[in-house]
């Protein structure tokens, strides 16, 4: 089988996409309006770009043309914390993910709790196991709708005792962070492997 993406309606293109871009990672993004008032919502357009300083990238697709309520607020206010949603909090993150109206606290739609961030505005949700303040490095408008892609400089991480291996970094079995696949299916950081990579080349 093969399929040019010029071939493709919007939903299928789309569809097509996220069920070959496989695990991906959900970056559950709080940030505030100008009138202080919370946002949270979940996107598996997601993914680390840089260690140093260490980066985040997400991306926002538009609704019906607009911009959604995580990219307004980002590029008017420049704070965001980003979370990663373990799987005991799988159904708040998808609950968090209803189209509403800027005014609708999805912290309380989902009953999450919020705890107050250190260097930004947005709160956290209290009980993720990892949260990482950060503020607006960059905007860029990308494809046919366009997308918001907003490289995000982390901070400061909050992490969880409770996940973290011996080196203090989370263990991804401890921290069972979810993961987006196609339509409505998701997956877990619970099945674990190793490979060592090979040694430098000519070494």
């Amino acid at each position: 089988m093969q399929v040019t993406p010029a071939s493709l309606a919007g939903l299928d293109a789309y569809c097509l996409l996220i069920a070959c871009v496989v695990l991906r990672p959900i970056a559950w993004v709080s940030t505030v309006d100008e009138q202080g008032r919370a946002n949270l919502a979940p996107f598996s357009f997601f993914a680390g770009v840089s260690s140093s300083p260490p980066t985040v990238m997400i991306s926002v697709g538009r609704s019906r043309g607009q911009r959604k309520d995580t990219a307004a607020n980002l590029l008017a206010t420049r704070e965001a914390v980003v979370h990663i949603a373990p799987r005991r909090l799988a159904r708040e993150m998808v609950l968090t993910s209803v189209d509403a109206p800027p005014e609708f606290d999805e912290f309380e739609f989902a009953k999450l709790a919020k705890s107050p961030s250190v260097d930004v505005r947005p709160p956290r949700v209290a009980d993720a196991p990892v949260a990482m303040e950060c503020v607006l490095d960059r905007h860029l408008e990308v494809g046919d709708g366009p997308s918001d892609v907003l490289l995000l400089r982390v901070v400061r991480y909050h992490l969880a005792d409770d996940v973290l291996d011996a080196d203090g970094r989370p263990d991804p079995v401890r921290l069972d962070a979810t993961g987006r696949l196609g339509g409505d299916s998701y997956c877990a950081t619970n099945d674990v492997f190793a490979i060592p990579r090979p040694p430098r080349a000519g070494a």
